[in-house]
């Protein structure tokens, strides 16, 4: 069993990408939140989705 922290789907339905308003999508191996209408990946560090636009990574094309 591991000490780190989950991140709780459920909290998918309430989180909406701060830039363009959209969906998020959740990827469990990069512990990432990932908007496909902003094109940007919001890291999750503890269990908690940090939705700041500078905590964001720039998706590839």
């Amino acid at each position: 069993m591991s000490d780190t922290p989950t991140f709780d789907r459920h909290m998918l339905e309430a989180l909406v990408c701060p830039v363009g308003q959209g969906r998020l999508e959740y990827d469990a191996e990069a512990q990432e939140l990932i908007s496909k209408s902003a094109n940007l990946a919001y890291p999750i560090r503890d269990g908690i989705p940090v939705m700041l636009f500078d905590e964001a990574r720039k998706l590839e094309d």
